[in-house]
C-alpha cells in the first residue's frame, strides 16, 4: 500500500489517495465471494456451489467489486490514516477512483485536519460571582417536595380540588358534531397541570364523583388542528373518581422509618448540606461555562465544515442512544416532533460548533501549560472507576483497551485545563446591566493588556 496526501484549497482541508496492490483487490474479491456464495443460486449448480468464474461469466466482472471494495477501505484506510500522519477530525469522505482487476486498487479519502487555534485571554477572566448559601425557605421547600414524593394517593369522597387527580370520560363536539381525538374513557387527569385547553381542567374543580356535567371550551386560534382552531366546544364529562395525594407528617418517627437519621433536626440539616453541595456544582459548572465562553469568543479558530458535520453526527447518535433506551427511535422522535433530519442537523449546529471550539480551546490552553496526565493521575481515575463498578482496580486497568487509557488521558488533560482557567479567574459581582458588564469587562482587557 502507498499513501500519497495533499493539502486542498479549502482550508484545514487534505486529501489522502491509498493504492492497494492489484494482489489484495484479487484478495478482497474472492473474500467478497466466500462471504456471499451460500446465498447464490444458479440453474445447474447446487446452491452455495456456484464457481465465481460462473458467477462473474453470467454477472459482469464487476459483481462483486462493491463488497471487495468495501472490505479494502475498511482494512486499509485504518493504516492510512496513521501514516498520513494528519491530525484528523472527521470522517473521512471516501471516493473510488480504480477498481479492475488486474490493477490496482485506488481510493481517496477527503478528510478535515484540526485547526490552528490562536486563543485570547484565558489567565484572569471575569466570570460572575455566585451565592450557593442556602436559606431556611429553601429546605423547606425540598422537604416538601421529598414529602410529596413519598405521598400516598387515596380516594377523596369531597369535591375535586387543584391538584387531585380525577378519572374521567369525556366527549366533546363542535356545533353538535363530534371530532377525531375528542373523545376517551376513564382518562387520568391533574387538576391544574393544564394538560388541557383554555379553562378545561378549571371547570372540574367543585365537582364530585358520580357528576355528570358540560364543560364549554374555545380552541386556541393557533391549535395544531386547524379544523377546530379558534372554535368553542362543549364537553359532556363524567367525573368517575376523585383522588388526592395524602402527603405523611414531617416528625421523628416518619425519619427514622424513612431515612438514615432519628430526628427531624438531624435530617434537615442533611438537606441543606445537601442542598450546599448542589449548589456549589451548579454554581461551578455556570462559572466554568461563562469563562469558558469568554474565552472562545476572544479566540481565533477556523472550523472546517466536515468537522463540524462529523461532531453534529456524534451528537445525533448519542441522542439516538437515549431515545432507543427509553424505546423510541430517532425516527419517531423526529415524526412525533415534526422535524425533518435536516431541520434536527440545523439545530443541533450551534452545539456542535460550541463543543468543538471548547474542546480546541482547552486542547491549546494545555498545550501552552505543558499539562499532561501523570501515570498517578490514570490511576487514581481508574480506582475510583472501579469502586463504582464494584471492581479490582488492576481487573478494570488490565481489561482497558489502549485507546480507552488515552482517551481517559486525554480527558484528565482537559479537567487539567479547565482547574487552569478557574484557578485563575476574577469573581465580580451581578451587574444590573450590559453597560455595567461591558465596561467592567473593558477594565479588566485593559488591566491584563499592562500586565502583559
Amino acid at each position: 500500500m502507498s499513501v500519497k496526501v495533499e493539502n486542498l484549497d479549502t482550508k484545514n482541508m487534505s486529501k489522502i489517495t491509498v493504492t492497494v496492490p492489484a494482489a489484495e483487490l484479487d484478495k478482497a474479491i474472492k473474500q467478497a465471494y466466500d462471504r456471499q456464495k451460500s446465498r447464490i443460486s444458479i440453474r445447474g449448480f447446487r446452491k452455495g456451489h456456484v464457481p465465481m468464474q460462473v458467477v462473474e461469466k453470467i454477472y459482469g466482472d464487476d459483481v462483486f467489486y462493491e463488497d471487495a471494495a468495501n472490505i479494502l477501505v475498511s482494512q486499509e484506510y485504518p493504516k492510512a490514516y496513521d501514516e498520513s500522519k494528519l491530525d484528523i477530525v472527521s470522517s473521512p469522505k471516501i471516493e473510488i477512483t480504480q477498481i479492475q482487476k488486474g490493477k490496482d486498487f485506488i481510493f481517496t479519502a477527503e478528510v478535515a485536519t484540526k485547526p490552528e487555534v490562536t486563543l485570547g485571554k484565558y489567565e484572569g477572566v471575569t466570570v460572575t460571582k455566585i451565592d450557593t448559601s442556602v436559606s431556611d425557605e429553601e429546605v423547606e421547600k425540598d422537604i416538601q417536595a421529598q414529602l410529596k414524593r413519598n405521598a400516598r394517593t387515596v380516594t377523596k369522597d369531597g369535591a375535586a380540588e387543584n391538584g387531585d387527580k380525577v378519572v374521567i370520560d369525556f366527549d366533546g363536539s363542535v356545533d353538535g358534531e363530534h371530532f377525531d381525538g375528542g373523545k376517551a374513557e376513564n382518562y387520568n387527569l391533574e387538576l391544574g397541570s393544564h394538560s388541557f385547553i383554555d379553562n378545561f381542567e378549571d371547570q372540574i374543580v367543585g365537582h364530585k364523583a358520580g357528576d355528570s356535567f358540560d364543560v364549554n371550551v374555545t380552541f386556541p386560534e393557533n391549535y395544531q388542528e386547524k379544523s377546530l382552531a379558534g372554535k368553542a366546544a362543549v364537553f359532556a364529562v363524567t367525573l368517575h373518581e376523585v383522588k388526592t395525594d395524602e402527603i405523611p407528617t414531617l416528625d421523628d418517627e416518619y425519619v427514622s422509618d424513612t431515612t438514615d437519621f432519628d430526628t427531624v433536626d438531624e435530617y434537615k440539616a442533611d438537606v441543606r448540606k445537601q442542598l450546599e453541595v448542589r449548589k456549589e456544582n451548579e454554581a461551578k459548572r455556570t462559572k466554568e461555562d461563562e469563562a469558558l465562553t469568554k474565552i472562545i469568543e476572544k479566540s481565533e479558530m477556523d472550523l472546517p465544515d466536515a468537522m463540524v458535520d462529523t461532531q453534529v453526527n456524534n451528537i445525533i447518535n448519542d441522542y439516538s442512544r437515549n431515545l432507543a433506551q427509553s424505546g423510541l427511535s430517532f425516527q419517531q422522535f423526529l415524526q412525533y416532533s415534526g422535524q425533518t433530519i435536516e431541520k434536527f442537523r440545523e439545530n443541533t449546529k450551534p452545539e456542535a460548533i460550541k463543543r468543538i471550539k471548547t474542546s480546541l480551546c482547552l486542547e491549546k490552553i494545555a498545550e501552552e501549560q505543558n499539562l499532561e496526565a501523570t501515570d498517578e493521575d490514570v490511576d487514581k481515575r481508574i480506582e475510583d472507576m472501579a469502586k463504582q463498578y464494584n471492581m479490582k482496580a488492576e481487573d478494570l486497568k488490565k481489561n482497558a483497551q489502549p485507546d480507552e487509557l488515552d482517551s481517559l488521558k486525554e480527558q484528565i488533560r482537559m479537567e487539567k485545563a479547565i482547574d487552569f482557567v478557574m484557578d485563575n479567574v476574577k469573581e465580580r459581582a451581578k451587574r444590573t446591566t450590559k453597560k455595567a458588564d461591558k465596561k467592567d469587562e473593558t477594565k479588566d482587557e485593559k488591566s491584563a493588556d499592562k500586565e502583559d
